[in-house]
């Protein structure tokens, strides 16, 4: 039976082909609508806030804002929507952080076709849905296990959404006046979260501060090959 209103969706995938196949699949299910698609975690943030689609479909390596910290910015400004992550990153860290910031679910990108259309239509109703061995790894998660990712859960928590936004763009190369203008803050404000991400995190470099956005997943780790 079909649904009186489609359930709209949002993509946010920086790879155009797979941003163009995601769309032919869910256009093929009738009661699905794609409203929309952002290439960057930031442009997810404001598409969320402009179209307000009952489901985007995340992933987590988005250049300029990486797809966590977007959701999470995402789940703060808009809480009627939901977030489903689809990722090819399935460390238990990455799925326990995309949680915490309000993910409803968790795709590895190998699923089905079927798995997709599935958990749009679950986490819309307001239920959760993983991949199978996603769900498996939560339900024996123990919390002393975390390997070196447990960064994920201990240091990056403590870091502002800001300050989140800014250490990905050092990260990736920009300059003050760069992070300045991409996030409408002045200089003196982007020198002073840069400041206190060496505080906080104890690294006293650019290029330690992008080992360590590496580390903790917030950009992708081809960016290694850029650091000398």
């Amino acid at each position: 039976m079909k649904s009186a209103k489609p359930i709209t969706v949002l993509l946010a995938e920086d790879h155009q082909i797979v941003r163009e196949g995601l769309r032919k699949l869910l256009e093929a299910e009738h009661d699905i609508e794609v409203i929309g698609e952002a290439t960057t975690g930031r442009q997810a943030v404001v598409l969320s806030k402009k179209l307000s689609p009952a489901v985007v479909v995340m992933d987590v390596a988005m250049p300029q804002l990486n797809g966590l910290e977007a959701t999470r910015q995402i789940c703060q400004a808009v809480p009627g929507t939901k977030v489903l992550i689809l990722s090819a990153y399935s460390d238990i860290a990455y799925v326990e952080q995309a949680i915490t910031f309000g993910a409803a679910g968790f795709l590895l990108k190998q699923t089905s076709s079927n798995d997709l259309s599935r958990a749009i239509r679950e986490i819309e109703k307001g239920n959760t849905f993983f991949s199978a061995s996603i769900a498996k790894k939560l339900r024996h998660q123990n919390q002393t296990s975390l390997d070196r990712k447990g960064l994920l859960k201990t240091k990056v928590l403590h870091l502002s959404s800001r300050e989140t936004e800014v250490l990905q763009l050092i990260a990736e190369g920009e300059a003050n006046k760069q992070i300045s203008d991409d996030l409408g803050i002045s200089i003196k404000t982007v020198e002073k979260h840069r400041e206190h991400l060496m505080q906080k995190l104890n690294i006293h470099d650019t290029a330690g501060l992008t080992r360590y956005a590496i580390e903790a997943g917030i950009i992708e780790s081809s960016v290694q090959l850029t650091i000398v």
